[in-house]
């Protein structure tokens, strides 16, 4: 988890935002993410002060628009979902566009596509200011136990190694005349995920046991002694504190 297996999601940049303490950044984060989860759906001028202020953020970050409409596309799943409840919900209807629809389904559907893109987009210019070991180290600096912390550490890092393998079995196997667009071909991706396990499972154990030889007690060594300052509070608290705000107000409304 050194410097060498930076994220994908990562921004080499020096904005205000890069320079914050991980820890700080976290905190706001998930301050961030609970007041847009739990304002009421009706309150649409709240989720405009939300997009608003990450717009803003994304901006003093430099965080290209387009690089977080692409990282976004994570959510398209919940998004698809959303689509369909006003087809298949029940109660009042109205009619949009030619098609019947229900009001409670439409409802449904904006409150699941209006938080999944709002909290992706403030974890998405998390992970673009942060490298994800210092997170993980902010993780662990805010006293988020330790053995989620490793759990977390590791899951992410064998991810990427599992990706990497995979793809590499899929070019050896191109290689070989694989060309898998018929159903019958589906033997050997199968295969190749029990391999693929076999391997993982073998590494996992190969990893650990030369861990321990190197005196690993559960806790991974602090990558940088640098912590969050006053400074660093005062500014991720002044940006947390409008997301709270703003969800308060909505809900004494």
């Amino acid at each position: 988890m050194g410097a060498g297996h930076a994220h994908a999601l990562y921004i080499h940049e020096h904005s205000p935002l890069h320079r914050v303490a991980p820890e700080a950044k976290v905190a706001a984060t998930l301050g961030m993410v609970v007041s847009i989860a739990v304002t009421p759906r009706e309150d649409m001028w709240a989720f405009a002060v939300y997009a608003v202020s990450i717009a803003a953020l994304a901006l003093v970050a430099r965080v290209p628009g387009r690089f977080l409409a692409v990282r976004l596309l994570g959510v398209a799943p919940f998004v698809l979902f959303a689509l369909l409840i006003p087809f298949i919900g029940t109660g009042e209807t109205t009619v949009l566009w030619g098609m019947t629809l229900s009001v409670d389904g439409l409802w449904a559907a904006w409150n699941i596509l209006a938080k999944a893109v709002l909290g992706a987009s403030v974890t998405v210019i998390l992970t673009a200011t942060t490298e994800v070991p210092r997170i993980i180290e902010g993780m662990g600096t805010l006293r988020v136990p330790a053995l989620f912390v490793s759990i977390t550490m590791f899951m992410i890092r064998y991810l990427e190694l599992l990706a990497g393998e995979l793809g590499r079995m899929r070019v050896a196997m191109t290689a070989r005349g694989y060309d898998p667009r018929w159903l019958a071909q589906a033997r050997p991706i199968a295969s190749s995920a029990g391999a693929l396990f076999v391997r993982a499972y073998e590494r996992g154990e190969r990893v650990h046991s030369a861990m321990l030889s190197r005196g690993f007690t559960g806790t991974m060594p602090a990558l940088s002694n640098h912590r969050a300052t006053p400074a660093d509070w005062l500014g991720v608290g002044l940006v947390t504190a409008v997301f709270f705000s703003t969800a308060v107000l909505a809900l004494s409304t």
